[in-house]
Parts: structure tokens; sequence; C-alpha cells
């Protein structure tokens, strides 16, 4: 076993209470791994600087982990207090380039990092506790309580090695040594690369609910594809091997750069990969914590755009068609490879989970029947983006894991890195990065004649598509569309209308009829897999979605900002992922806050309803909708505003409790019925009466 992190730990076994304490052992031993990466920043100022212009500073993934286990809990129902809301606000939500990331740094406040270690230990013993007590059974399933743990834990460890990359982008005199992260010590000429056959034939990719390990959103359901007979390179692709295209002017040649890559190139004055160091007429490398000689038989870091670029140098140069491999194709490699999954598989076997070293080593010291590192030392770029597979669900306490990247701007990397720990080397692991990241990645490259699908990215997520039709879609039954309706009575008793919150905001629809009133507007919703939609209509200028008609007959729908109305306005909208029971301090002086159809789904109400006026400017305007429809799958039935009978046996309605909790803050103003109706099918829809109320605040 790794002297510093466990292997992964399976869902099945023999006895819970074993299996707890695995669990527990499991739990520490990422916490403490977690912690060690950040002990090689020199000191404790460090942690308020950025590695990378488009990322927090580290401070924020510091507390992020630890925050995530308490935001899924609190989510998933299975605690009830938060620790610290104002660190489980501000530490929630990380940056990917998403129109909805919020890296403007003088919104945050960061607290000391003392304070973050102490609420780090009072997370630990929380989970701790859970761990000792949650009931559960054997195999854990992805609806256990115990399965928001392992969530917690697998996403920790994702962080192990992002942070890793960030921490080795810092300038080299704000890191230190730290003798557990141990560099391989031992370089040579890079070894001469060659192709090997690899044999086709259909490949199946997925996993079933039931596998014996953890997994996220994107492994499971079902990809088949037939793919024919091609070549790949024996080893990855050395920083030897990719000197030749630095020294014939790679960097400089257009030729070799698609139009992402050009961009790349004028935004970032890339001369050499990124984890290089000039040195005179020659290169150092840039490891973990030391800039040491140029190993040239490690494998290169670049990010996708580089690999293209390479790739494309040695077509011409050779005048073969080299590129990167698909996921099929290193579905191919993999099963050629004879590697079987953990447990079977020992780590010792590459250079993975920390086991050899903290660094990348030589591209010809692991071998798999023939082929090199196809799983360990960097990750490989593929050149397909990622997709759900057939069958995809999100998971309810993490839905936005993956959707945000089924965009066709994440591209998929392969096979794990000496990084990578936990679920990532797993076999059925799939993560994706945008192609001008920096990972612990390189790349290998493939002749093929494979071809690869080109499809439009249609919303294939039931919900979202369902709201897509709600908000943007048809009317029925001669029923007006919900978001115009609210947006028209609510700005009729605003009078400054400079700025407006649509909280709850979905899809996004009242959020861009608002701008037709108002000077800026922001959407915000908990689920990004609502406000990608809106991000991208405004982003891209269209949506495309599915209406599910009768059984898995659907119609494919697009809608466009030119046909809504919205071209001229959208400027003056922004979205953003928040929680509405816990908004970050930014969000606030609004003339207008609509929160339409939001009450009746959150966890806990009146922390929304007793500080929503600290939001609002005075004089400003409050309006809720709800059909108040409360239900304990959404809020504990303690902390329902109305829908149920006091100890006394008297009817407690929500309008009358909604009187009671505002009235300190507002004045009513105005209540009226709104119909709405949503399409299940053709023949089946939901026709819905939602209460909406007015209230002008003090």
């Amino acid at each position: 076993m790794s002297r510093i992190s466990m292997y992964p730990i399976t869902l099945d076994g023999k006895s819970v209470e074993e299996k707890r304490a695995e669990i527990k052992t499991y739990f520490n031993n990422t916490f403490d791994l977690f912690e060690k990466v950040f002990e090689l920043l020199r000191e404790d100022s460090v942690f308020y600087k950025k590695s990378e212009p488009t990322r927090h500073p580290m401070i924020f993934y510091f507390g992020h982990t630890a925050t995530f286990f308490i935001n899924k809990l609190i989510n998933m129902k299975i605690i009830q207090e938060r620790i610290n809301p104002h660190f489980e606000s501000v530490f929630a939500v990380g940056v990917d380039e998403m129109d909805w990331d919020d890296i403007e740094e003088s919104r945050y406040t960061w607290p000391a990092v003392d304070e973050v270690r102490s609420y780090r230990n009072r997370v630990r013993e929380l989970v701790n506790g859970l761990i000792d007590t949650l009931e559960f059974s054997l195999p854990i399933r992805d609806d256990s309580a115990m399965w928001i743990i392992l969530m917690g834990i697998e996403h920790e460890r994702i962080h192990i090695e992002t942070s890793l990359v960030l921490h080795r982008q810092m300038p080299i005199e704000d890191v230190k040594v730290v003798d557990d992260f141990v560099l391989c010590s031992h370089a040579g000429r890079a070894s001469e690369n060659e192709m090997i056959a690899v044999k086709g034939g259909e490949i199946l990719l997925g996993k079933s609910k039931e596998h014996h390990l953890y997994g996220w959103d994107n492994e499971y359901g079902e990809y088949r594809e037939t793919i024919a007979d091609f070549q790949a390179s024996k080893y990855l692709v050395s920083n030897g091997e990719f000197m030749e295209f630095v020294k014939d002017g790679g960097y400089e040649r257009q030729e070799f750069w698609d139009e992402e890559g050009l961009e790349f190139l004028e935004r970032s004055g890339a001369k050499y990969p990124h984890f290089w160091v000039k040195d005179g007429n020659g290169f150092k490398y840039r490891a973990l914590y030391k800039i040491i000689d140029m190993p040239l038989n490690w494998p290169v870091d670049v990010n996708t755009l580089e690999a293209e670029a390479y790739c494309r140098y040695k077509s011409a140069k050779e005048g073969k068609e080299y590129r990167l491999p698909s996921e099929a194709e290193y579905g191919a490699i993999y099963k050629q490879s004879g590697l079987r999954d953990i447990p079977e598989l020992h780590e010792s076997r590459a250079n993975i989970n920390f086991y050899h070293y903290a660094s990348s080593c030589p591209v010809d010291e692991f071998g798999f029947n023939g082929i090199y590192d196809v799983i360990g030392n960097v990750w490989q770029w593929s050149r397909t983006p990622i997709r759900g597979f057939k069958g995809f669900e999100v998971h309810p306490a993490y839905d936005d894991f993956s959707t945000p990247t089924f965009d066709d701007k994440h591209a998929l990397i392969l096979g794990a890195s000496w990084a990578s720990n936990g679920n990532l080397i797993m076999q059925h692991s799939r993560y994706a990065f945008r192609r001008h990241f920096f990972q612990n990645a390189g790349f290998r490259y493939v002749l093929s004649k494979n071809e690869d699908s080109s499809e439009d990215i249609y919303e294939s997520d039931a919900l979202v598509s369902q709201y897509c039709e709600f908000q943007y879609g048809d009317e029925y039954f001669g029923v007006e569309n919900f978001a115009i309706k609210c947006v028209r009575t609510a700005s009729s008793f605003v009078t400054n209308k400079t700025k407006a919150l649509d909280l709850g905001c979905a899809t996004g629809r009242a959020t861009f009829q608002l701008a037709k009133e108002f000077d800026k507007v922001e959407g915000i919703d908990f689920s990004v897999r609502f406000v990608g939609v809106g991000s991208k209509l405004k982003n891209e200028g269209y949506v495309a979605f599915h209406v599910k008609e009768e059984g898995v007959i659907t119609e494919e729908k697009k809608v466009t900002l030119h046909e809504l109305g919205y071209e001229d306005i959208k400027e003056k909208v922004q979205f953003w992922q928040g929680d509405a029971c816990n908004l970050k301090p930014n969000f606030k002086g609004y003339d207008l806050v609509m929160a339409t159809n939001l009450i009746d789904r959150l966890y806990n109400p009146y922390l929304f309803l007793e500080t929503i006026h600290e939001r609002i400017n005075d004089a400003g305007i409050l309006v809720l909708t709800s059909p108040y429809t409360w239900q304990e799958e959404s809020t504990p039935k303690e902390l329902w505003v109305g829908g149920y009978y006091d100890e006394n046996g008297q009817e407690i309605r929500t309008f009358e409790r909604l009187k009671e909790i505002l009235e300190k803050h507002f004045e009513f103003v105005h209540r009226e019925d709104v119909e709405f109706v949503i399409k299940e099918t053709a023949r089946k829809y939901q026709h819905t009466l939602s209460e909406l109320s007015v209230w002008r605040k003090r």
C-alpha cells in the first residue's frame, strides 16, 4: 500500500461494522492527505495567491472540500444544522470558466487560514460521528446516506490532484519540500517511440448501478461502438520527443493550431510547454516543488490544444494522419493491455496513487502487454468530448457534477496520473477538462480511420427539458406563459427599476423577461443544470431540447434569442449558482426579488424568509409565488411554513404564516392566483394554481 494514500474501498463486504471502520479509515486518510498537499505552500500568505488567473486563490480550495460535505449532507437532509453558514456559502462553488462562475475578488472576504483549519477539524469530527452512527446496508448503493459520505471523500480526492496541479503552477519561491512527496530520481535519454497494432471490435463502455466501486453519474449507463483495428504509440510522448516540435518552431507556426489553439497562444504567449523552464539555450523542468534538469524520457505535460498541434506537426512531417485517441479506442487499448480493475489491480503495477513517486517517471518504466502507461504516469488527452451514456441520470445530491461539461468544450482525459487516487484510478472513471486547461496530463497518438460522431447538443436531461418547454415552449389550453405573467405583475409594483433578482430562476425565462424592465437582472438557481440553460441561451443564442410526446418518442425543439426578442437585452442578464437559504453576501441591493415556486422546495424556507429583507432596497418589492405543495422530500415537516395542523389541531395555512414572518420588514400589498401548465406528454399535463403575493419593504 502507498505510504500516504489508501487504496479505494469497495461498496460490498461481509460486515457492516467492518465496512464502517474501513470507510472511517479511508475518510481520515483522505482528509490527512488533502491537508498534506497544502503543506507544500511555504507560508500562510501564499494561501491568498492565485496560481492561475481564472481560478480562486488557494484558500478557497482549502475550505471547499470540507464545506462540500456539509452542503451535501444538508441538501440530502442527513443533517439539519450548518457549522458555519458563511464558509458554506463562499467556499461552495468553484470555477470552470463557466458564465456563472464568480471570480471577482472584490466580492470575497477570505477568512484566516487558521479559521479554515479549525473549521476543517469540526467537519472531520462531524463526519467521523456520522460514519459511526449512520444506518446502512451492504452493498452500499447510491440511495444510501453512506453514499453521500463516500461522495464527499471522492470529491476531496479529486481535489488532492487538482490542487497539486495548481501548487505546481505557483512560483517556486512560494512552495517548499514535503518529504512524503518523493520525486522520481532517475531520468535519461528519450526512448524511441513506435506504433503498436491494436485490435478493434465492439467496445462496451459504462457500468451498472450494481458495480462494486463508487462511481460518479457519468460512469453509469451503456455505450457501444464498433471500431476498426488501429495503431497506437507504444509510449506516451516524452519531453524529448516533444522537444523536436518546440525546436522546429511549432508554437509559432499557425498551420498546426486550430482556432481555439491560436486563441490559447495569443492569450498565454506560450512558446513551449507550461512546466518547462527556459534556461539559457535549453530548458529545465518544473516538478512539484523543485526545478530539475530536463527529464527527456518523462512524459511531456501539455493541454489538448498543444497535443493536437503536435499531432498535426507529426502528420505533416511524415505524411500520415496522427491524432489523439477516442474514448472507445482507449477502451480497446485497455482491453488489449490485460489490465484488471480495482481491487485486482495492484497499485505497484503503475505510477499511480503516490505509490512510487510524486512526479512523472520514464515512459518506458511500466508496460502492459507491450503498451506503456496505459494507466498512470500522466493522464492522456483524448479527442472525445464528454457526454452521458445511454441511461445517464444525475444524482440528486450532486446534479451538476457532469452536466455542465456536456457542451463539446470539455475533452476526456484517460488513464490516470501519478497523483491520481480514489475513483480517479478506477477503470470506469470519466473526467473531462477544457482543452486549454493544464492537468497532470500528456498524450499518446494513434493512426486510425475510425470516424467520430458529431451532433447538435440537445438537452438530454428529462427534467430540464420539461422546464425548457414550460418556460420557452408552447402555451397550452389558453394559459399564458407563467414567467411572462409573473414578470408583468411584479414589475407593475416596482417604482425604481435598477436591479432585480430572479431567485429560483430555473432555465431563466423570467430573468430575460425582467431585463426588458430593469437595468440589471441576476438569475440564481440551486442547480447548475438549470442555470446552464439560461447561460447557453445568452452566450450561444439558442437552446435545444427534447419534448416528450409518448413513451420514448420525443419532439426536438429549438428556441433562439432572436425569436424571443432578447438579443438587445442579453448583456443586462447574469446567471449564478446559489442556495436561496444561504446566499453569498454580495447578492444585495435589489429593487425587486422575485422567488417563483420556490419556498415549498427549500430545505429550510425560514432561513430565506427571515433574511431576504437584507438584500432588498428600502421600498423594494418581494414577490413570492407558490402552489404550497409542501412535501417531506423537499422540506422536513417541522420546517413547513404551512399546510399542517399545530399542537392544538388548528390549521396552519401558508399565507397567514407568511404575513407573520414578513410583517416586521414588509408591508403586504397584493395577492392573486396565477395558472401554469407543464407538459409531461402529448396527453398528460400538470395544470396548477400558484398564489402570487407582493410585499413592499418598509
